[in-house]
């Protein structure tokens, strides 16, 4: 079946709720306003639970079917980026140095939307549940919410969860089965040498000349230590030293992130890095010193969750309009934390020709909204077939 009739009716309806969101946008859990939002629409529609507070400042709606059964969640994020806008909209943020950069005001729009929908029409057993995340952006929002016991509160036996994708066309779909988006891991390395004067660099140990050789080092991870067909990416995005011509510092800091898709090269990225510092420590006679942070873990999609995704996205895309094995990404997701709780798939659709995400000049493409609705609805009622 095409994009349902209710679903485009409520097209207008929804876009301004997407843009309302849009010009007050929220920061990691600091997301009081856009949670009340939710909250009140949820009610109005007649959601029979509305629960707020979870895993900080989460909403959760429990949407009961005509009958008994099992309960299916679905997941939209909240929570806008630190960014100055630069889309020209008039719905554009009104809070300089806060946009929703990443289509999370759409995201909620469409869930809300399907909320709506599914409370109307009850056209299944069980329950829906309808999650609405904060701080998925840097946060771990998703994981406060599985800690604060949201999947055992609710009985969630699966979870669902979509995201919209610039340059995939307007009604497409991209899924697949197995590891989607990647783990992003964090590491801080703090050198420790011995200053002097910058004519004496046989007097010192110089931490600038051995951060230079970290740098170097830590690319042949990827071009020596991974094997070639795997996805691995470690970037120094921070290199701090210095502070006079003439004077050789004391300490140089270095800080960037490693992205895999397995936690075999997670460990390996990790084991390496210490590795490489220790060696370069002892080569040269400095103290270095290692924090490596594991963040998100990678977005890992169940492979009979995928495919009910891809049944449902074919319905309301048609055929040739999904792709089933699209490409892993290398930026990561805090769903990733809801897929080990529970089964489930994350999906990404289609936000046309549009400025990529994070970018000062994007915006969530309204024309996406009846299609995502669609998808939840078409999603939560083949789940719960009456």
């Amino acid at each position: 079946m095409p994009v349902l009739n209710r679903a485009a009716e409520l097209h207008d309806e929804i876009t301004e709720w997407r843009r309302h969101l849009h010009r007050e946008p929220e920061l990691m859990f600091a997301v009081e306003k856009t949670a009340a939002f939710v909250a009140e629409k949820l009610a109005s529609f007649g959601v029979d639970e509305v629960v707020t507070g979870i895993g900080r400042t989460g909403v959760v709606g429990l949407i009961k079917g005509r009958g008994p059964g099992r309960t299916i969640g679905l997941r939209a994020d909240m929570d806008a980026l630190p960014i100055v806008e630069a889309s020209g909209k008039s719905w554009a943020s009104q809070t300089t140095g806060k946009m929703h950069a990443c289509g999370h005001d759409g995201h909620t729009a469409m869930l809300l939307g399907a909320a709506k929908y599914l409370a109307e029409t009850r056209n299944f057993d069980g329950n829906v549940a309808v999650i609405f995340q904060p701080a998925e952006e840097g946060g771990g929002g998703g994981n406060e919410m599985v800690k604060d016991g949201m999947m055992e509160r609710f009985s969630i036996s699966e979870v669902y969860g979509m995201h919209n994708l610039p340059g995939m066309p307007v009604g497409n779909f991209g899924v697949r089965v197995g590891a989607i988006m990647a783990a992003t891991d964090e590491f801080d390395i703090t050198i420790n040498g011995r200053g002097g004067h910058a004519a004496q660099p046989h007097k010192t140990i110089d931490p600038i000349v051995i951060g230079s050789s970290i740098v170097s080092a830590l690319q042949t991870i990827v071009s020596r230590s991974a094997d070639p067909v795997s996805c691995l990416v470690v970037s120094v995005t921070k290199f701090n030293a210095g502070f006079a011509h003439n004077v050789i510092p004391e300490q140089a800091t270095l800080a960037g992130t490693v992205r895999t898709l397995s936690n075999e090269m997670r460990e390996e990225a990790e084991a390496r890095i210490r590795q490489i510092c220790a060696g370069l420590a002892a080569a040269h006679g400095a103290e270095i010193a290692v924090r490596y942070h594991r963040n998100y873990p990678v977005t890992v999609n169940h492979p009979g969750e995928t495919g009910y995704a891809v049944e449902t996205a074919t319905e309301i895309a048609g055929n040739g309009k999904v792709n089933a094995s699209i490409d892993p990404m290398m930026g990561g997701e805090d769903f990733s934390y809801m897929l080990l709780s529970r089964p489930g798939a994350f999906v990404f659709i289609g936000n046309g020709e549009t400025a990529g995400l994070h970018h000062p000049a994007y915006d969530f493409n309204d024309e996406v909204i009846p299609h995502g609705v669609s998808y939840w609805v078409r999603l939560a009622e083949s789940r719960l077939a009456a």
